[in-house]
């Protein structure tokens, strides 16, 4: 199984990256907090990995840090979450408001994660509440992106992939810039987020 990857990347999205490693390109699946702290395409990056293996298909999921695959690792562990909604639920929220939400029950702002339904809510609650990793460091902020329209676009991608309608998508991000202030793709992103539901 695959458990780390470093090689150069290729391609970043919201949900995607694709980094060559010794002539071959890996196409791994990535959240969008680790989307937000990936550096420029074409510099050596190292993800944890989660393989995931079906009769069908062979999926890689990938982290910048160690604390966030662990987390994922835990997500999965809950009946009814797949590795596809356990990296939108990662994806709706930074990992350690998920850690607070989850220890103090708090299932309103679990289910504001699209994808996440109440019966979900309760059971990553009563499944995860006693067994979740400490949050350590590692969630610097990227750095402020030089042109707002492909981060608009980032922004509406990373929606568009969590399920959201393109016409919701498109009112939170507007409404999310009409609110100023935000420039870069995780806080904006987030914010949109919210707007949504």
């Amino acid at each position: 199984m695959i458990a780390l990857l470093r090689g150069t990347l290729l391609e970043k999205h919201p949900n995607q990256a694709v980094v060559e490693a010794g002539g071959v390109g890996y196409d791994v699946n990535i959240p969008v907090s680790t989307f937000t702290r990936l550096p420029d395409k074409g510099v050596e990056v190292r993800l944890h990995i989660y393989t995931h293996v079906r009769e069908d298909a062979l999926a890689l999921y990938g982290f910048l840090t160690a604390d966030e695959k662990a987390l994922f690792e835990k997500l999965i562990d809950v009946s009814g979450i797949g590795p596809t909604l356990a990296v939108k639920i990662l994806s709706g929220l930074a990992a350690a408001d998920l850690v607070t939400f989850i220890r103090r029950g708090e299932v309103d702002r679990l289910v504001r994660i699209p994808g996440v339904g109440k019966k979900t809510a309760e059971r990553m609650i009563l499944e995860l509440r006693d067994k979740l990793p400490a949050v350590t460091g590692g969630d610097a902020e990227s750095p402020a992106a030089a042109a707002l329209s492909p981060v608009d676009q980032d922004v509406l991608s990373a929606l568009l992939n969590l399920g959201c309608a393109r016409a919701q998508a498109e009112a939170a991000v507007r409404k999310a810039k009409a609110a100023g202030g935000l420039t870069e793709f995780e806080p904006l992103f987030r914010r949109a987020l919210e707007l949504v539901r």
